[in-house]
């Protein structure tokens, strides 16, 4: 199978265009179908981890190189660095938002609100 190195073609994406919540999620969904990260079966265990090894790769660039650097991987000109590794993680839990027809819009519209309800530090916690 000849694999396409090349955007997916609903893609029109802009520098800095605006994007929605529901726009993020049908093209990471949609992405990730075409590349073929979808030719196998749910496993939502799998994918949550996969979510947390963007956070652990976020980790390790902030670790290495701080947050604002930003650099290309020259082999194939893939953007590299912390904010790239926030993107990747937003964009994992897009595309599982996509495959599970969830409305992570709505979610974090009523999550935000809630959290404004919340007393100072709740919960008395150092971190």
């Amino acid at each position: 199978m000849e694999v396409e190195n090349t955007p997916s073609a609903s893609c029109n994406w802009t520098n800095k265009s605006l994007i929605t919540i529901p726009t993020l999620i049908s093209e990471s969904h949609q992405t990730a179908k075409d590349k073929g990260w979808w030719n196998q079966e749910l496993n939502v265990g799998e994918k949550l981890a996969l979510i947390h090894s963007e956070i652990s790769e976020a980790l390790e660039e902030y670790r290495s190189h701080g947050e604002q650097k930003q650099y290309t991987r020259e082999s194939d000109g893939k953007p590299e660095g912390f904010i790239f590794e926030l993107a990747d993680t937003v964009i994992r839990i897009a595309d599982l938002c996509g495959e599970l027809d969830l409305d992570l819009e709505e979610a974090l519209i009523l999550k935000m609100k809630f959290n404004q309800t919340r007393p100072y530090r709740h919960g008395n916690k150092k971190i």
